[in-house]
């Protein structure tokens, strides 16, 4: 029995490894071509469309101030563009920040929200700020955020050449990302992240998933589905979901570039990623059930994607790590032996290999710092996450069997030095 649970783990964990394996691929061709879109773009001349900014924000008096300077920098009409500050039942300077921009900058505006319909989660106060809108195209930034200048016009000019594309979702990089070693694992993460799961599956299926900002979508879309869903605490995945069935893509276009704040202690990493685990979890069992009454047999690669990655690969992980410390301590006769060691270095080597894959299409990443950073992550941080995924499915499974309320945990903020 025990040969056999080895089997599965290492067939599971080594399916994940080949498809990951053959995303990064596919992200390193996109990170070749995606500039002739860039350039074709450039190269013709076109009406710009309206655009709505939105930012949640929930006490954000630490950040928000940077976000909105970042927000009169953007190389887009003002006449063209409003930026609607979501001001979500702060109980700090947040309110008063924001009034003071709006005052100067008539296309920056406050929409202050009140109890008992406030301060629920970012969905809630999204839906708000999008009645409140009037733009052709909806972009959403993170309170924490500053865009590059020419972010929200790739944005909106690339949604306007793409007929077929629903949103369009842009980079980010991390602003603190040397911080700490934690910031320094994020930031390395995220590369990875992008430049894998996003541009890896956009090369091969036309598919990405919209993150929690730096995106645009179709005010048209947004209308038909009614908006964000309030239950879900990863409204951007869920709302993908959506955008795939009613037919369109969602595009990874890199240009797009804004810079974000990452956690930079264990805790608020650890409270973050809990919200982000949970939320994934909940939109599997939210579509796996529902697959037969999905128009778009596409969103099932994605559906696949996380069920395969929350569940069937951390399972893996937990067990094969099981059996390899037991074995330590009683000996269980495993008939793979030496193979299954074999197996795990091979298994290190591609992680290490993909990861600076990843961080050589950025500039000054691929460092000799950086390559040990990914050595010490594979031990530490890569496993920490077979932790939390555990840890939230427990969260998720309580909510479920006693009809729990999700509770929306809003990332604490740092004060950045100059």
């Amino acid at each position: 029995m025990t040969n056999l649970l080895l089997y599965i783990s290492l067939f599971l964990i080594w399916t994940m490894l080949f498809y990951h394996a053959f995303l990064m691929v596919g992200g390193y061709f996109h990170s070749l071509k995606y500039k002739s879109f860039e350039k074709e773009l450039l190269s013709e001349s076109r009406n710009l469309p309206t655009v709505s900014i939105l930012i949640p924000a929930h006490n954000e008096d630490v950040v928000i101030e940077n976000t909105l300077k970042s927000m009169i920098r953007l190389n887009y009409p003002k006449d063209k563009l409003e930026v609607i500050v979501i001001n979500d039942n702060s109980s700090d300077d947040t309110g008063s920040i924001v009034d003071a921009y709006a005052e100067q900058y008539p296309f920056i505006k406050a929409l202050h929200t009140k109890p008992p319909n406030a301060g629920k989660g970012k969905s809630g106060a999204l839906n708000k700020g999008f009645k409140k809108s009037t733009g052709e195209v909806i972009i959403v930034y993170d309170a924490d955020n500053t865009p590059e200048p020419d972010a929200v016009y790739y944005l909106a000019l690339g949604l306007q050449n793409d007929e077929k594309a629903g949103a369009i979702v842009g980079k980010f990089r991390v602003v603190n990302a040397n911080k700490n070693l934690l910031t320094k694992l994020i930031n390395i993460e995220t590369l990875t992240f992008q430049w894998l799961a996003q541009a890896g599956r956009w090369f091969w299926f036309k598919m990405c998933t919209i993150p929690g900002t730096n995106f645009a979508i179709r005010r048209s879309i947004l209308e038909r589905l009614n908006g964000w869903d309030e239950k879900a605490l990863s409204e951007d995945t869920e709302l993908s979901i959506r955008v795939y069935d009613l037919g369109y893509y969602i595009r990874f276009f890199p240009s797009a570039i804004t810079w974000e704040q990452e956690p930079e202690t264990l805790r608020v990493w650890w409270r973050q990623r809990t919200r982000w685990a949970r939320g994934n979890l909940y939109v599997i069992f939210k579509y796996l059930f529902r697959l037969h009454k999905l128009k778009n047999r596409k969103v099932f690669i994605d559906i696949f994607y996380f069920l395969f990655t929350y569940l069937m690969f951390f399972a893996g992980i937990l067990i094969s790590h099981s059996i390899f410390v037991v074995n330590i301590f009683y000996d269980l006769e495993l008939k793979i032996g030496i193979v299954s060691y074999v197996l795990l270095i091979v298994g290190f080597l591609l992680f290490v290999t993909e990861v600076c894959l990843a961080l050589s299409m950025e500039q000054k990443q691929l460092t000799v710092k950086n390559f040990f950073v990914v050595l010490f992550m594979y031990f530490t941080y890569s496993q920490l996450w077979i932790l939390l995924v555990v840890y939230s499915s427990i969260l998720e499974i309580k909510r479920v069997l006693f009809k729990q309320e999700a509770k929306w945990y809003k990332t604490k903020r740092f004060q950045q030095t100059s």
